[in-house]
C-alpha cells in the first residue's frame, strides 16, 4: 500500500517492550553486520563492454531464450540493459511480489532470473517443474545474510507465542520457519490483517521496514536486527540539504530506509508503488530514496520529470552502496548469455525445505490475489 505523508507526525516505538537488548544481543547484532560487510568486501568490480560487444550479447541471448523456452525475470534494480532486455523479449522488470507470480504463470519451462539469489530460490519453490537459472548464484542481500538460519530458528524458539513473518529477503530455510512471506508491497496489509486478528507478530529481517509496518499498523512486533546496505545509508540531513536546493521537489522513500527519511518522505512504498508516485505526483523533481536503478522504470512511467538521487554520504563521509545494490550490479549481458549458453548457475532448492518454505509463500499469493479480486 502506497503511503502518502500529509504531515510529519510523531511516531509509535518500534520494538516491543519485551524487545529491548541486551549485551549478548548486541554483540550478536556487531558479528552479523560484520558478516554481512566480508561479503561486501568480496564483490569484484564490474566488467565495462562496448556497445558492439553489448549488441552481441543481446542477439545471443534472444536466440538462446528460443532455443531453451527462456523468459527474463527481471528485477527493477538490476542495470538497464537487462531490464530493457526483459522488456524486448516478453519478460518482465517488477518488484519481487510480481516477479514470484509472472516466473509461476508463464508457460516458459526456463526462469532467468535477473536480481539476487532468494529470488531465485523463490522462483523454483514456486515453479519446482522448472529450470531457474541466474547470471550468478554470488548475487546475494544484506538481508538474506544477516539472518542466519539458525540463528533465527533460536529467536523463533524463544517466542513461540508469536506468528512469524518474514521479508521475502530471507534465505530458503528462513521462510521454511515462517508463518507468512511478505514483500514491502503487501508487507503493512498482511501485518494489519493479522493484527485483527489477534496475533502479535514476529518480524524479520529488516529492522527499519519492520518499524515503518509497526508505526503504520500499531500491530505488537518483535524485531530481528538486519538492515539493507542501500536503504540504511540514505541521509536525514543530506536530503534536508537537497529539498533546499529544490524546494519544489517531492521525496520518494522506500521504507527499508531509516525512520528519519521516511518521515520526510512525500511517498513511501515499495519499488513498484514509488514508480506509481512518480507518475501521479504533480511535482516535476523527485528526490528518490532506493536503488537507482529503478530509474531506467520510474523515468517511462514519468518521462518529463527530474529523477534526483537521494545522498547516501554524509559530510566527509563515503557510501558502502552509493545508492545502488552491489549484489544487484553483478547481475550483466555476458553472464546472463553464458548461463544460459552453459546451463550454469541453476538454482537447486532441498526439496523438503522447498515444501516447507511454500505454504508462507503461497499465503502470501493468496491473499494477494483476494486483494486484487476484491478491488483493494
Amino acid at each position: 500500500m502506497l503511503h502518502f505523508i500529509p504531515d510529519r507526525a510523531s511516531t509509535l516505538s518500534s520494538r516491543s517492550a519485551d524487545a529491548m537488548p541486551n549485551r549478548l544481543e548486541l554483540a550478536e547484532n556487531a558479528r552479523l553486520r560484520e558478516l554481512v560487510q566480508r561479503y561486501l568486501d568480496r564483490v569484484e568490480e564490474q566488467p565495462q563492454y562496448t556497445p558492439e560487444q553489448e549488441e552481441a550479447f543481446r542477439r545471443r541471448i534472444k536466440e538462446l531464450l528460443v532455443e531453451k523456452d527462456a523468459v527474463i525475470v527481471a528485477h527493477y534494480y538490476t542495470e538497464p540493459q537487462i531490464q530493457a532486455l526483459a522488456e524486448e523479449t516478453g519478460g518482465i522488470v517488477s518488484d519481487s511480489l510480481e516477479m514470484a507470480r509472472f516466473g509461476k504463470q508463464h508457460p516458459a519451462q526456463t526462469l532467468v532470473v535477473c536480481g539476487v539469489r532468494f529470488m531465485g530460490e523463490t522462483a523454483k519453490i514456486l515453479s519446482p517443474e522448472k529450470r531457474v537459472f541466474m547470471p550468478t548464484l554470488e548475487a546475494t542481500c544484506s538481508l538474506d545474510i544477516g539472518c542466519p538460519p539458525d540463528e533465527f530458528a533460536r529467536f523463533c524458539d524463544q517466542h513461540p507465542e508469536r506468528t512469524v513473518v518474514v521479508y521475502a529477503n530471507t534465505s530458503v530455510a528462513v521462510k521454511a520457519r515462517a508463518d507468512w512471506v511478505v514483500t514491502s508491497s503487501i508487507a503493512v496489509d498482511v501485518v494489519e490483517y493479522l493484527d485483527r486478528l489477534g496475533h502479535k507478530i514476529l518480524w524479520a529481517p529488516d529492522k527499519h521496514l519492520g518499524a515503518y509496518i509497526q508505526r503504520r499498523t500499531g500491530a505488537d512486533m518483535l524485531l530481528w536486527d538486519g538492515a539493507c546496505v542501500v536503504h540504511e545509508e540514505f541521509k536525514y540531513r543530506g536530503i534536508l540539504e537537497l529539498k533546499q536546493l529544490y524546494p519544489d521537489a517531492a521525496v520518494l522513500a522506500h521504507p527499508e530506509s531509516p525512520a528519519a527519511v521516511v518521515e520526510i518522505a512525500d511517498a513511501v512504498g515499495s519499488t513498484s508503488q514509488l514508480i506509481e508516485a512518480a507518475r501521479t505526483l504533480p511535482h516535476k523533481r523527485l528526490i528518490v530514496a532506493t536503488d537507482k536503478g529503478i530509474f531506467y522504470k520510474m523515468q517511462q512511467a514519468a518521462p518529463d520529470k527530474e529523477l534526483i538521487e537521494a545522498p547516501t554520504a554524509g559530510h566527509g563521509a563515503t557510501c558502502r552502496s552509493c545508492a545502488h545494490c552491489p549484489w544487484m550490479a553483478m547481475n550483466h549481458l555476458e553472464n546472463l548469455m553464458l548461463s544460459l549458453e552453459r546451463e550454469t548457475n541453476e538454482v537447486l532448492v532441498d526439496p523438503e525445505l522447498g515444501r516447507r518454505a511454500l505454504v508462507p509463500l503461497e499465503r502470501m499469493l493468496e491473499f494477494r490475489e483476494r486483494q486484487l479480486y476484491s478491488g483493494d
